[in-house]
């Protein structure tokens, strides 16, 4: 099923402004507009989120803006300087997302994420990235995914949080939205409303063909295209800092083998290119461009940048099994949206010394099967809060220079958060006599223990007092689990004497 994300930015202009500007940028508390000629008037182009809270909205006269709000920052509109920049967004989140994005003008991003949401632990987790990414610099922005763009599109716009729509749900969410969520031009709008039509469901209720005769085809095929009707490809974002190798065929081709062909063949092409500029790809995009004008796509990462010609056909040849020809591909272009430079050195020290093994092979094969964020290696970091003493590694990163700690031993699994348990258990120091987890009681046969950590007051003041006192427990079958009681069992404000089991031994 195709998963669509629209990205929308409703303040991009004055959030732009503000990111070129830099240090030299109003507060994001200084009202802010753009202002442009609409024939011999000046008129406010973009307000942000502080003046709009002030009554200031788009197309309102630039001297009544000033009326209302006498300090009112007011800054020339540069519309190709916008455009400019949502091309420079979409090249990034090709390199970050997935392999076909392109720019939705005036103010948004649209991402074909199928397939691609696996790398952030599923829809949500992209959407949830996407926006606090924007948001980290400065883009106010909202996100919606459905499987159609125009259901994505309407959706992003007009509700206030990320929507994350079930397959087949979109058309259903949408009806209720007012018309000008089809992306229909002004007229059209208005004209809708003259007839009494104000929602998407009363477009669809009606007579298409009064509608065509009245309105044109662009109505019915903006409700089409909503509705999944009809196929809006997507045409992904190009630039000339991509390097990429291109295959035009005169007639249509679709079987598998003769699909592998031509990726070796691009595949050359490509890593010769990336030896000319002395550089190595980290990711790779092969689309397919079928005949009936949808895409389809494979990206591949890597551990390290390569351009080995055998090691890359073969991760791209691995899932060529994912692509469906239709009725045949009329065009393979194989794009390098990551690379870093790449230079050959001649191994060191003495030939009768065999070279450390090199598993990035390995690494990129189980990556491109599992998901990038499934492979990785874990690493200690400083703290004694178990939750937080350990953090994820690319499998190829350098070592840290922390150790793991010996002093006390640790479980070999802890759960993805603790979990509430009862016990009956006597204050202050004693071990639990027995427990219950996930609905079974089960009676402690061994136990060691206390081991209290503090809580890390200088990241939060809810831990300044914070105690947990760690025990060792072993029942009767012979499973031993890691439970810890919030609390000193003394001082109030240490804990709430609640019992969690956080871990699991052997």
């Amino acid at each position: 099923m195709r998963r669509v994300v629209s990205l929308y930015l409703p303040t991009w202009p004055t959030d732009r402004l503000r990111r070129r500007l830099g240090t030299d940028a109003p507060s994001p508390e200084t009202p802010l507009v753009l202002v442009g000629r609409i024939g011999r008037k000046r008129v406010v182009v973009a307000a942000d989120a502080a003046s709009q809270a002030r009554r200031i909205r788009p197309g309102m006269a630039a001297t009544q803006a000033r009326a209302l709000i006498p300090d009112l920052t007011v800054h020339d509109h540069d519309p190709q300087g916008d455009a400019d920049g949502l091309e420079q967004l979409a090249l990034w989140a090709l390199r970050r997302y997935a392999p076909i994005v392109a720019a939705d003008p005036p103010d948004g991003l649209v991402i074909d994420a199928t397939g691609a949401t696996h790398r952030y632990g599923g829809d949500e987790g992209l959407l949830d990235d996407l926006v606090e990414t924007c948001r980290a610099v400065g883009l106010t922005a909202r996100a919606a995914m459905a499987d159609t763009w125009g259901s994505a599109h309407a959706l992003a716009r007009l509700l206030a949080r990320p929507a994350l729509v079930a397959p087949d749900r979109g058309a259903r969410l949408i009806t209720d939205l007012p018309t000008s969520a089809l992306r229909l031009t002004p007229d059209i709008v208005a004209g809708l409303s003259r007839m009494g039509i104000d929602t998407v469901g009363e477009i669809e209720a009606k007579p298409r063909a009064p509608l065509a005769l009245r309105f044109g085809p662009e109505l019915t095929r903006r409700l089409d295209q909503a509705f999944g009707r009809t196929a809006e490809p997507i045409d992904p974002v190009e630039a000339p800092e991509l390097i990429q190798a291109r295959e035009v065929f005169a007639e249509p081709i679709g079987a598998p083998e003769t699909l592998a062909r031509y990726t070796l063949k691009l595949a050359h092409t490509l890593c010769a290119a990336l030896e000319t500029r002395g550089l190595g790809a980290l990711k790779l995009d092969l689309r397919f461009h079928r005949v009936d004008a949808n895409i389809e796509v494979i990206r591949i990462g890597t551990a390290r940048p390569i351009r080995d010609v055998r090691r890359l056909t073969r991760l791209l040849c691995d899932r060529l099994e994912t692509v469906d020809p239709g009725l045949g591909v009329e065009i393979m272009v194989l794009t390098a949206p990551v690379v870093e430079p790449l230079d050959w050195k001649p191994a060191a020290g003495d030939l009768a010394t065999p070279a450390a093994a090199d598993v990035s092979d390995l690494i990129d094969i189980l990556s491109n099967r599992l998901g990038g964020r499934r492979l990785y290696r874990l690493a200690p970091a400083q703290s004694d809060v178990p939750e937080r003493s350990s953090i994820r590694l690319a499998p190829t990163a350098l070592p840290v220079p922390e150790r793991w700690p010996k002093r006390w031993p640790r479980p070999v699994r802890l759960l993805p958060s603790p979990e509430r348990i009862e016990t009956v258990a006597l204050l202050p120091d004693q071990p639990p006599v027995s427990f219950s987890w996930r609905g079974v009681r089960r009676r402690v046969r061994r136990a060691d223990g206390p081991e209290r950590i503090f809580g890390e007051w200088w990241r939060r003041d809810g831990e300044r007092d914070a105690v947990r006192d760690y025990f060792q427990l072993e029942d009767e079958a012979g499973e031993r689990f890691w439970v810890f009681r919030r609390g000193d069992g003394e001082q109030p404000v240490t804990g709430d004497l609640t019992w969690y089991l956080h871990g699991l031994f052997g």
